[in-house]
Formats: structure tokens, C-alpha cells, sequence
């Protein structure tokens, strides 16, 4: 039986990037009518961040070249060490039970909004892979930051996820569906753009069916 895990990061209750991921999550919820699904909302639930404890846990993880993710537990030693593995423990069960990832995040100063980093940190220890698991971001950005864009090069969102599951994950093969130039809706500055921003968004809903549609 499929898993969809679905995170939302922005902080926003009414945004770009929840909307987009949740017609992938609906879509794919056709399609899988006897898929399991799991929801998270990182901003209106926020993980906490990672502790001293929880440095002493990936200390174990090398120590002991631990690689059985299902075995991390094991390790726990002190009592402070207990409260940190509580923190990550249903966190990461939700990960490892999980076939597709998605998560829906804005771009906040050109990288990707605290919260989602806060679970990353905990979900994440070394030598770990999960690689047979799929991964889709679904992203809001206010400008343009696309192949040949004048800040292309400031994109720290895409980038950085990219190689974060690669790099910790293992996972290549991340999807990325953008929206870009949000900020033609609010900046009188971007209203010229209004047009561009518009076909990014009905680009990326239709691309968030079609891809719910193979996963």
C-alpha cells in the first residue's frame, strides 16, 4: 500500500505552495483511493529545534557506524537523549513509512522558511538513505529565479533542497514544481508581470495533477 507524507511550511493559512500541494495531494488521493496519507502543517505545528542531546545522538550514529534507521532508538543513553529521540522519533517513523514525500514551501530570503528547516534537522542523521522514496516541493517564490532569470543565482530554495536529499537522502530524483513572481499580486512594482505570474501558476497546478497522476 502507497504513503503520501505531506508537509506545508508557509506561514501563511492561505498561500501558493498549500494550494499547489494540495491539489497534488488530492489528485493523488484519486488515485490511490487505498493509499495511506499523512498530513503535517510545520508553521501552525512547528517542530522544535535540535538540541545538544540530538548532537549526542548522530555522535552515537558515527561512533557506532549505525546504518538500520529503525534501530536508532537503541542508542539513547541519558535522559536528555530520551527527550530529544521522543522529539524525532514520530517525526521520522512518518518519513520511513512514507513512499512520497510532498512538501509545499514558500521561498522566505531566498532559501526555505525556518520551520521546514527545523524538521529537516531532526529528521535527518548521518549514513542515512532513502533512496527508494520519492520526493516532490512544490514552491512559491515572489520573483523569477528559473534558468536564464537575473536572480537565478540567488536561489538558495531549490538548490539547497535539491542537494540536501541527495547529499543526506541519497534521493536524486527530486521534482520541483515552482510558481514563480507571487509578488506580482501585492508589488505594484511586479504588476507587469501579473501576465508571467499567472501562467506560472496555472503551470504549476497542472503539472501538480498530471504528477500526482504517476506517483
Amino acid at each position: 500500500m502507497t504513503t503520501l507524507l505531506h508537509l506545508d511550511a508557509s506561514a501563511r493559512t492561505r498561500s501558493i505552495s498549500r494550494e499547489v500541494s494540495a491539489v497534488f495531494a488530492d489528485a493523488w488521493r484519486a488515485e490511490n483511493p487505498d493509499g495511506r496519507y499523512r498530513y503535517r502543517d510545520l508553521a501552525a505545528e512547528p517542530v522544535p529545534f535540535i538540541d545538544e542531546a540530538w548532537t549526542e545522538l548522530c555522535d552515537a550514529v558515527l561512533a557506532q557506524a549505525t546504518t538500520d534507521l529503525d534501530r536508532l532508538g537503541e542508542l539513547v543513553r541519558t535522559p536528555e537523549q530520551a527527550a530529544a529521540w521522543a522529539i524525532v522519533e514520530p517525526l521520522l517513523a512518518e518519513v520511513l513509512a512514507a513512499d512520497v514525500i510532498l512538501i509545499g514551501t514558500p521561498m522566505y530570503n531566498y532559501s526555505i522558511p525556518a520551520a521546514l528547516k527545523a524538521w529537516l534537522d531532526q529528521v535527518t542523521f548521518p549514513r542515512m538513505s532513502l533512496g527508494h522514496r520519492r520526493f516532490v516541493v512544490v514552491t512559491a517564490r515572489g520573483g523569477a529565479y528559473g534558468p536564464g532569470a537575473p536572480k537565478a543565482a540567488f536561489d538558495y530554495q531549490e538548490r539547497f533542497l535539491r542537494d540536501f536529499f541527495a547529499g543526506h537522502f541519497a534521493v536524486h530524483d527530486t521534482v520541483f514544481i515552482n510558481a514563480e513572481l507571487a509578488n506580482a499580486r501585492q508589488d505594484p512594482a511586479l504588476a507587469h508581470l501579473r501576465d508571467k505570474h499567472d501562467e506560472s501558476y496555472a503551470l504549476a497546478l497542472e503539472t501538480a495533477r498530471g504528477l500526482a497522476k504517476e506517483y
